[in-house]
């Protein structure tokens, strides 16, 4: 057994639950989701054949992201013989499709059902810093904290974001 086997037998597969749930929230059709999981595990397995990732999951995530992005794109391809009217494509059109405003939608639904689970200070801290753009040392004093609170509060309000995201219970009492 290679490397790659022992890595992707250890490391890849206990993601499948996580994965398929991935899949499921940002593919509409349910149908395809096999098929998605199976590109995904070949184009991780062909990469680590070349060099193992030092981040397994979010290499696969990554993966996992650009496959579904890849795959809208290509259900939006239409053959241009099949178009009598170039400007029935849209291609000058900078709106999104309603596809795109649906994911959209779904993700920042996500997004916010999210962050209502993370602790007040803590999801305070997170909206300063990424949605803001506030320094550490301006969210302390916005706050009345130290900046090593903040600096905790952000880490876990990201790491529990994050395991929300991808479908895990996050465990805001765990330290990192």
């Amino acid at each position: 057994m290679s490397e790659a086997d022992d890595w992707f037998m250890r490391e890849v597969l206990p993601l499948e639950a996580t994965l398929l749930q991935f899949l499921r929230q940002n593919w509409r059709n349910w149908s395809d989701i096999a098929d998605l999981r199976q590109e995904v595990y070949m184009r991780v397995y062909e990469a680590a054949q070349k060099k193992i990732p030092d981040q397994t999951r979010a290499f696969v995530f990554t993966t996992a992201r650009n496959i579904v992005i890849d795959h809208v794109r290509q259900e939006r391809v239409i053959p241009i013989e099949m178009v009598n009217d170039l400007e029935a494509l849209g291609v000058a059109s900078d709106q999104a499709g309603p596809d795109r405003v649906l994911l959209g939608r779904d993700a920042l639904r996500r997004l916010q059902a999210a962050l209502d689970t993370l602790p007040r200070r803590m999801r305070e801290a997170v909206m300063f810093r990424k949605l803001d753009g506030l320094s550490h040392r301006e969210i302390a004093i916005r706050m009345g904290v130290t900046e090593f609170t903040v600096h905790r509060h952000i880490t876990e309000g990201m790491r529990a974001l994050a395991d929300a995201l991808f479908s895990e219970q996050p465990d805001l009492r765990k330290k990192p």
